[in-house]
C-alpha cells in the first residue's frame, strides 16, 4: 500500500451515516476493513483492501469499475438555458442534446466556485454532475426571476474506466455502445433491462464510461452484477479510490476545494481554455476581464519523498508554495503530486525543496501540468498503447 493510501485508511474516527448518504452499492463488495470517506454528502469507498499498485495496472491495463460520490443536480424549466448562461462560465446554448461539457461556475469576485460536467438530457432539462460544495444552494440563491427548478434525481455514478471499457460497455449494453459514442457524448441504453444514462467520460485521464442511476427506478444489485459479468472476461476489477487518485494526478485533473477554490482564478488553476469570456455577461465575468492570467498550480516529481496535503515547497529559504495531493506513480517510477504557487511565475523547470510535516526536506522538480498525455488522447481512443 502507498503511503498515502495507508495514511488514509488508518487515520479513521467512528462516525454515523445518519446525516451522510450511504452508497446503494455498498452490499454488493463492502468488507469490514472497508474504509469510506465523505463527499458531496455522500459516503464513498477510499480503500477495500486494494493494493493501489494492482488496481492502478488493472486500470491501465485492462479496466476498473468505481462506484464515486459525485452528485448529479438537475436543472430543468423554461429559462433553464438563459440561468444556466448566468451561472457557467462556458457557452450553454450551443451544448447539443445528448451532450456534455466540463463546466465552471465562478464567484463575483472571479474565484473557481464549483467545477463539474453540465450535461443536456432534453431542450429545457440539464444535469449537472458536482463536486464537493453547496452547488444546490447556490443555484437556488440566483435563480430569482428565472422559471427553473432545481432538483435531485437521486442519481449514483459508476465509473468503469481503462482500455477495455468499450468493449464491457459494448457487451453490457448489447451492442448499443460502440465506437461511434464520441468523447463527452452521452445518453440513456438498456444496460440489461434497465434504462440508464451513460456518458464517455470519467475521472482517470483513460478511455472510460460513467453510468447514471435513475433513482428509486434502478435496481443497484442487479445493475451491479450486470456490469461485473461484461467485465469479467476483460479482467475488470472493483477499485477503492487509491488507483483513481494516483491515474488522476499523472492526468493533471484538479480536485475542487483540494487543489483549488475560490481563492484563485480559473486562470491560475490552469483552465483558462474553460472560460468563454466572450460571452456576453456570467457570474464573475467583470473580476476576470483583467484578471492575471499566468497559473499558479504545477506539477511536482520527489524522487525521495511524496508530496502530501499542506507540504511546503521553498526556494531557498523562502516558502513559496504548498502541496495538495501526492502519490507515486508506478507507470513514472517516481513520486508526483500538485503544488500550488503563493504567485504565479516561471515555476516549471526549477529544482526546489520540498519539505514534509515530519520536518524532513527533499529535492523536487516543478513540471507543466499534466504530467503526460496533454492533448487526452488515451481517453479520446486515439492512444491504444497499453503499457
Amino acid at each position: 500500500m502507498s503511503e498515502s493510501i495507508h495514511g488514509d485508511a488508518s487515520r479513521t474516527v467512528p462516525i454515523s451515516a445518519r446525516r451522510f448518504e450511504p452508497s446503494p452499492y455498498f452490499p454488493c463488495y463492502s468488507r469490514p476493513d472497508m474504509v469510506c470517506g465523505v463527499y458531496a454528502g455522500r459516503l464513498y469507498p477510499m480503500f477495500n483492501g486494494d493494493d493501489p499498485a494492482e488496481k492502478y495496472w488493472a486500470l491501465r491495463r485492462r479496466a476498473a469499475i468505481y462506484d464515486v460520490p459525485e452528485r448529479p443536480v438537475e436543472i430543468s424549466g423554461p429559462d433553464v438555458v438563459p440561468f444556466l448562461e448566468k451561472i457557467f462560465a462556458r457557452h450553454v446554448a450551443t451544448l447539443k442534446e445528448g451532450r456534455g461539457r466540463y463546466a465552471i461556475a465562478c464567484t463575483p469576485q472571479g474565484g473557481v466556485f464549483m467545477d463539474g460536467l453540465l450535461f443536456k438530457l432534453a431542450q429545457d432539462r440539464f444535469w449537472y454532475v458536482q463536486p464537493d460544495g453547496a452547488l444546490e444552494t447556490w443555484l437556488i440563491a440566483h435563480s430569482g426571476g428565472y422559471d427553473i427548478k432545481v432538483s435531485d434525481p437521486k442519481s449514483r455514478v459508476l465509473q468503469i474506466q481503462g482500455p477495455a471499457s468499450l468493449e464491457i460497455m459494448r457487451a453490457a449494453s448489447g451492442g448499443a455502445i460502440d465506437e461511434s459514442m464520441g468523447y463527452f457524448h452521452a445518453g440513456f441504453f438498456d444496460l440489461g433491462g434497465q434504462e440508464l444514462y451513460v456518458s464517455r467520460t470519467g475521472w482517470t485521464g483513460e478511455l472510460g464510461f460513467e453510468v447514471y442511476s435513475q433513482g428509486d427506478k434502478t435496481d443497484y444489485p442487479r445493475l451491479w452484477d450486470h456490469l461485473m459479468a461484461a467485465g469479467e472476461p476483460h479482467g475488470m476489477a472493483f477499485s477503492g479510490g487509491s488507483s483513481m487518485e494516483i491515474r488522476r494526478l499523472e492526468a493533471g485533473i484538479l480536485d475542487n476545494i483540494t487543489d483549488m477554490d475560490w481563492s484563485m482564478t480559473p486562470f491560475q488553476a490552469g483552465l483558462e481554455r474553460f472560460i468563454d469570456m466572450d460571452k456576453a455577461d456570467f457570474i464573475g465575468r467583470d473580476a476576470l476581464v483583467d484578471a492575471d492570467r499566468a497559473t499558479r498550480i504545477y506539477g511536482v516529481k520527489s524522487s525521495d519523498a511524496m508530496p502530501v496535503m499542506n507540504g511546503a515547497v521553498h526556494d531557498g529559504d523562502r516558502v513559496v508554495g504548498r502541496t495538495t495531493a501526492g502519490a507515486y506513480s508506478p507507470f513514472l517510477k517516481t513520486n508526483i503530486g500538485y503544488v500550488q504557487f503563493h504567485e504565479a511565475g516561471a515555476w516549471s523547470g526549477r529544482q526546489l525543496t520540498l519539505s514534509r510535516p515530519d520536518g524532513s526536506t527533499h529535492p523536487c522538480e516543478i513540471v507543466d501540468l499534466p504530467f503526460y498525455d496533454p492533448e487526452k488522447k488515451i481517453a479520446r481512443g486515439l492512444d491504444k498503447t497499453i503499457p
